[in-house]
């Protein structure tokens, strides 16, 4: 019997250990965690920017604009890439499109904390 027992620990000592897995199920997994990490992450910055996009586009002249340094201003003149703003009486700058933060409402207030 001791000479079955011998030759069985042999013959599974050749194939291989058990405590390793297949690179399908490696691969398999790899995939699960992209897919997790688009879907948790990737997805909705991209959708935030399509929102950010379609917001910069709309804006047109007489909207009232918060810049990122915290700037805020009336649009006066709309050009290809960029925007014509009055921040006071007899001031006028010219700004990218890309510096707008946020287009505030008839009588919203400016936010505490510019995103």
């Amino acid at each position: 019997m001791s000479g079955w027992n011998g030759c069985l620990l042999g013959m599974a000592g050749q194939g291989a250990p058990s405590d390793q897995q297949s690179p399908v199920f490696m691969i398999g997994w790899l995939v699960i965690m992209l897919a997790i990490f688009y879907m948790l992450l990737v997805r909705p910055q991209q959708k935030r920017e399509k929102e950010r996009q379609r917001m910069i586009e709309s804006i047109k002249s007489g909207d009232r604009v918060v810049f990122g340094g915290g700037i805020i201003g009336v649009v006066t003149n709309v050009k290809d890439k960029t925007f014509t703003i009055k921040i006071a009486d007899k001031v006028k700058v010219e700004v990218v499109r890309g510096a707008v933060s946020r287009v505030l409402s008839r009588g919203e207030s400016p936010p505490e904390d510019v995103e």
